[in-house]
């Protein structure tokens, strides 16, 4: 980093089911003025916003912001699938760090419907297009919905090649519940048992249950970066920077057939974390705890393994040994993640950072990670994006 950016403020809604949300636009700018509030910062000392959303027609990042203020600054519309939020804060870091802008807002929000997603413009080529293929050339064609078998086919792919339980995945959603009980922004409270998960319908049989799988989600969160000059000069929390920062697309192998975790960006997800280590001159044996992109349990498995937490094939043991939750190795989503937490597309790599920056300013109540210092948060979005980015309490 070639200078220190700092979290100045975060701020985020309660995450609701479809249908009990406010509009879009409400949810975002709210999400806006708690970030805002707690940055201590008025919408007229903002240089430029991004805002993230999937399910919001263009423009819609100023139909929010325009209920906070109208300055007439740039406002960026960002859709990176499920990788926008965090999309939003890699494109905000780089215009501080460039000295394009000291005092920026991102704001990520999503209004969605019930059931499993779906392509939107079912006229045109989709974008997963070659993802499917590749799924289908492998496991044969499926009526399996589109996000789930290419999350359901990598963990398929790691059952066969370790030998790893469904259950494992379900110990995972498990976690998951019990860490959104303390979590009261989280859409689901309620502590399901591995026992509970393994008996909710299957969805793909021997492969996924229906609990195994985040819930369509409608929410908002947003967050406040500045320069470390901009700070002091208004006097504004300087206790946590973005130590390091990465962000990856696909490989050719994600369409080879050879390795169905692939298709979930088993890579993408190596690649910029190891880069992430390597600008901070950490491992990951130095983390203290994660918010890790877990839409499906298969996916925080084979996640813990793509960021180093475990070796390649140790993910079981590591569930198993409870080295994923507190009093273990490192504790993973104490949000309780995407599966109870909630999943509301653009804003969830918002609220990933509005959950470390609270760990890491010990302000997550009885979520609290004890002396968490380093904090590593993983987003991804098929398609594909993946952002990995560090944060250093100072």
């Amino acid at each position: 980093m070639s200078q220190n950016v700092y979290v100045a403020g975060v701020g985020m809604i309660p995450f609701t089911k479809p249908g009990a949300s406010e509009a879009y636009y409400q949810m975002g700018a709210k999400a806006a003025v708690a970030a805002l509030d707690d940055a201590g910062v008025g919408y007229d000392q903002i240089d430029h916003a991004y805002a993230g959303f999937m399910y919001a027609d263009s423009c819609a990042g100023q139909r929010a912001l325009y209920e906070v203020g109208m300055t007439g600054i740039p406002v960026f519309n960002v859709n990176n699938n499920c990788a926008t939020g965090s999309t939003a804060i890699y494109l905000a870091r780089q215009a501080i760090e460039a000295g394009a802008a000291e005092c920026i807002l991102m704001v990520g929000f999503d209004q969605m419907v019930p059931g499993a997603l779906e392509v939107q413009f079912k006229d045109r080529p989709s974008v997963f297009d070659r993802f499917y293929a590749a799924i289908d050339e492998k496991l044969g064609a499926s009526e399996v919905p589109g996000a789930l078998r290419i999350f359901g086919s990598a963990g398929l792919a790691h059952m066969e090649r370790f030998g790893t339980r469904l259950e494992t995945f379900a110990k995972i959603r498990a976690k998951a519940s019990r860490h959104a009980a303390n979590n009261p922004l989280a859409v689901f409270r309620n502590v399901v048992s591995t026992e509970e998960v393994m008996a909710s319908p299957m969805v793909w049989p021997g492969v996924m249950t229906r609990l195994m799988a985040c819930p369509p989600t409608c929410g908002a969160a947003a967050a406040v970066l500045c320069s470390e000059d901009f700070a002091s000069r208004h006097g504004l929390k300087r206790d946590v920077r973005i130590a390091a920062q990465a962000m990856t697309t696909d490989r050719a192998n994600a369409f080879d057939g050879v390795d169905m975790r692939e298709v979930a960006g088993f890579s993408m997800s190596r690649t910029a974390a190891q880069k992430v280590y390597e600008q901070a001159g950490v491992g990951p044996q130095d983390i203290d705890v994660v918010e890790l992109h877990d839409c499906f349990a298969q996916n925080e498995l084979l996640t813990y393994e793509a960021l180093g937490l475990c070796p390649e094939g140790g993910a079981e043991k590591f569930v198993d040994d409870g080295d994923n939750t507190y009093g273990g190795q490192v504790v993973t989503n104490p949000s309780g993640g995407l599966l109870s937490k909630g999943h509301p597309l653009g804003a969830t790599g918002l609220a990933q950072c509005h959950e470390l920056v609270s760990q890491l300013r010990c302000k997550a109540a009885k979520r609290q990670v004890e002396g968490a210092r380093l904090a590593l948060q993983h987003n991804i979005g098929i398609g594909g994006a993946c952002v990995v980015t560090l944060y250093e309490r100072t």
